[in-house]
């Protein structure tokens, strides 16, 4: 209860038959954006893989996966995904997809340690996306391309929304703001790595963060990123490093910055090893995916996820993510936001 913030005078701009329908209806036009704008065809995913193979994202490396034996495979362990940020670039390799193109589709997965906030929940839909590139397009002017298209794709689908229902008006600012961690921090030493996402994103509207997972310069990582997907180590400008960073907009309703998507260009041979050692994680060099990437034998990628109930709660106006996904929540939590006029699905 103590996570649950209450907007003033709260009310829900659409009521709950007009917000399942504008749901569907920003789910499908920002995913026809986003693929029409990187050149992603979709693709089915798995909601479990089998333990040991590399594939399940590890997200901080503490969050238990949910995990369960399977009968007719003599009990071997499988696992529910946290996310596909591996199993996409495995399949981009067995698909054969051309640098340029790439792959989305709709992941679910749950992750039961995550703690109750109008954001989070223990059900986390979005949208998982994986691209071919070249080994020279490893930098970061080509990361911030691909950032900018999505932005678009944003901007598109908030305005189309805003034809159809009416009471949304557009406010996302015209361009996205790029700063590294390492600035963020120059810029406010003394706050927290969320209170300087507060102080810039409320300043600029919509930021992307760069550099996150490597160590700063007061010793700490801006936040956690597994070692063997996005790429934190690389240099990339002004004796910075990290290939890799959050989107993250202005959110009037919760008045704090908003994550809308984690990504960056994935990690190639030396950069993989470089962060598996970091990280005290060299014992993945033996699992099949890692065997592979340092063989050369996957393609050199940039991704990421872009969360669906996030979207719609943000585009939507809504104060919890409860309003627009159907999950498990506590009673007290669900009483106390309906005494407050946030009503869940």
């Amino acid at each position: 209860m103590e996570n649950l913030f209450i907007p003033k005078d709260y009310h829900s701009t659409l009521d709950l038959e007009t917000t399942e329908k504008a749901i569907k209806f920003i789910k499908d036009q920002f995913q026809l954006h986003l693929s029409a704008e990187l050149k992603l065809r979709r693709v089915t995913a798995p909601m479990i893989v089998m333990k040991g193979t590399g594939l399940n994202d590890d997200l901080n490396g503490i969050e238990r996966p949910v995990a369960f034996p399977i009968k007719g495979l003599e009990d071997q362990t499988a696992e529910v995904v946290h996310s596909l940020a591996k199993w996409k670039r495995f399949m981009l390799g067995k698909l054969d997809i051309p640098v340029g193109k790439g792959i989305y589709t709709d992941m679910n997965a749950l992750r039961p340690d995550e703690v109750f906030t109008n954001i989070h929940s223990i059900y986390v839909d979005q949208w998982d996306w994986e691209k071919s590139i070249a080994k020279a397009e490893r930098n970061l002017t080509f990361l911030k391309k691909t950032v900018k298209q999505i932005y678009a794709s944003l901007k598109r689908t908030e305005y189309i929304l805003s034809e159809y229902y009416s009471p949304l008006k557009p406010f996302l600012p015209e361009e996205i703001t790029f700063i590294h961690s390492e600035d963020l921090l120059k810029q406010y030493p003394n706050l927290s790595p969320k209170e300087r996402e507060g102080k810039v994103t409320k300043e600029f509207g919509a930021v992307f963060i760069i550099g996150i997972g490597g160590e700063l310069a007061n010793g700490e990582p801006h936040d956690g990123r597994a070692p063997d997907y996005d790429d934190w180590t690389t240099p990339s400008t002004n004796g910075y490093h990290g290939l890799n960073g959050d989107i993250l907009l202005w959110n009037p309703v919760l008045e704090q910055s908003f994550e809308i998507s984690s990504m960056g260009i994935r990690v190639d041979e030396e950069a993989l090893k470089l962060q598996l050692k970091i990280s005290g994680e060299e014992k993945r060099k033996d699992l099949m995916f890692h065997k592979k990437l340092l063989a050369g034998k996957l393609p050199y990628s940039i991704g990421g996820g872009i969360g669906q109930s996030r979207l719609c709660m943000f585009l939507l106006r809504k104060a919890h993510i409860g309003e627009v996904q159907s999950s498990i929540w506590p009673d007290e939590l669900r009483d106390a936001s309906k005494k407050a006029g946030i009503i869940f699905l």
